[in-house]
């Protein structure tokens, strides 16, 4: 892939991750507000002050990038992600563990391939914001994981695979299909 082409792909996904993470945030709003352990609040209501900084951090790269956020997956993100938090009130505890463990695993790699774009386009100041992105996605990835290996209903739902260890974001490697 040439610099031009993994250029587009880099605004691509940042934009993509732009809304996500607006998404998430919302989503993580209404689901730490629906879970009664206080552990388990405090720690989904810091995992979405996490989503709002990465949020922040991909709109400072995109506008570096000479680009910003792609407005009909903004509308969509507000629609997605406070449906998602009302519905985290409504549901059973698993299904938002199960969502959020699903979607995070996704966003590791979104954050690998955006760095692997950066590095391509000539952008390698944007390479390690986007591996350490990729490192908490991880750590919300493991937290959500080990919530719901422990829950009944894991052994009647395939849990989604495992991502490579935490150190292999680091690691040069080819992208893999998703």
């Amino acid at each position: 892939m040439d610099a031009d082409a993994s250029k587009r792909s880099l605004i691509a996904t940042l934009q993509l991750a732009y809304s996500g993470e607006r998404a998430a945030g919302y989503a993580y709003n209404g689901h730490w507000k629906s879970v009664s352990d206080p552990q388990e609040r405090e720690r989904i209501r810091t995992i979405e002050d996490e989503e709002w900084h990465h949020r922040r951090q991909v709109g400072e790269m995109l506008g570096s990038l000479g680009a910003g956020p792609n407005l009909w997956r903004e509308i969509r993100a507000v629609i997605v992600g406070r449906t998602l938090g009302f519905l985290c009130h409504l549901s059973p505890w698993f299904i938002p563990m199960y969502g959020a463990g699903r979607l995070e695993s996704h966003n590791i790699g979104e954050y690998e391939d955006a760095a692997r774009y950066a590095r391509g386009c000539g952008r390698g100041d944007l390479v390690d914001c986007l591996l350490t992105m990729a490192e908490v996605e991880w750590d919300h990835e493991a937290y959500f994981r080990g919530k719901v290996e422990g829950h009944a209903w894991s052994k009647r739902i395939r849990i989604w695979p495992q991502p490579p260890p935490k150190a292999m974001i680091r690691v040069t490697r080819p992208s893999l299909p998703r």
